[in-house]
């Protein structure tokens, strides 16, 4: 026998799975801590903004408190708003908001895989996207509700805005940072355009397309806000201009916390999808 095989060291198997068992306890303990530190820090936040709204520290009447801030939502919840039911206005948001970004998110991937695949079509069309980019957005909700009136296209085409540009400039940089290697090797199997766009462009760019569907469905909301607070006839934003018109801070912050439960709970949908997806992908728990 070689004197390399002789000093050839052993892994000891029976360790590994002993090492993974710790590693998922360590992982779960973190959850734990994470989940605790982030229920104390909410819980000292509000109880301070309480204490001094109560003390007058700060002023009531303009910031409000917690407790007043429950009992606007109660109310909404229970016996419904000058506008309908609460639940009517959150899917009348939500509705606005899920549309333009779907439209938003489909548009943005087809112009940036095109343009990350076609040079001269970047070229051609690059800098008028970027003057498009640089106009703010939001002031363009006010040219909608002239274009479209009060109904929901309107809040709709201000979500669309919001999100396409994010979304775009995410697929076109996943398709410019393919690997050349892997096309190149699809093209030398007889692959068409076609399919090196379908079957290797693509599914290299989704990991950047994802990243930006967390962002983009918060500008969706954003749209769909705006829109309302500007001219509708019902929503959520229209409850925020109706709560500040009256001087109801508890109101405006109210809305503010729906938003933000509606906000939470589409980007815990929007985790779980890319946790199936990209099941090959370590969790952070596991790097």
């Amino acid at each position: 026998m070689s004197p390399e095989v002789l000093s050839t060291p052993v892994v000891d198997t029976a360790k590994i799975p002993g090492r993974e068992h710790s590693r998922a306890r360590a992982a779960r303990k973190r959850k734990i801590v994470v989940g605790t530190a982030r229920v104390l820090l909410l819980v000292v936040v509000l109880g301070l903004w309480e204490a001094l709204s109560r003390a007058e520290v700060i002023d009531p009447f303009n910031f409000s408190m917690p407790s007043k801030i429950w009992e606007q939502i109660h109310t909404w919840a229970m016996h419904g708003t000058a506008l309908g039911s609460l639940g009517e206005q959150v899917w009348y948001t939500l509705h606005e908001a899920l549309l333009g970004w779907v439209i938003g998110v489909v548009a943005g991937v087809l112009f940036g895989i095109a343009l990350g695949r076609i040079t001269l079509l970047a070229d051609i069309l690059g800098p008028y996207i970027k003057v498009l980019n640089s106009i703010p957005r939001i002031v363009l909700a006010p040219i909608f509700v002239i274009w479209f009136g009060l109904g929901p296209a309107s809040k709709v085409a201000s979500a669309v805005v919001l999100v396409f540009f994010p979304v775009f400039f995410n697929a076109f940089q996943g398709a410019r940072e393919v690997d050349r290697n892997l096309v190149a090797n699809a093209r030398i199997l007889g692959a068409s355009d076609r399919r090196v766009t379908l079957q290797v462009v693509i599914p290299s760019a989704t990991s950047w397309i994802f990243t930006s569907l967390h962002v983009s469905f918060g500008f969706a909301l954003i749209g769909a806000i705006v829109g309302e607070y500007i001219g509708a006839t019902k929503g959520i934003g229209l409850l925020v201009a109706q709560s500040q018109g009256t001087f109801n801070a508890a109101g405006v912050y109210a809305a503010m916390v729906i938003l933000a439960v509606v906000a939470l709970l589409a980007e815990g949908l929007l985790t779980f999808g890319e946790r199936r997806i990209f099941r090959w992908k370590p969790s952070d728990s596991d790097r």
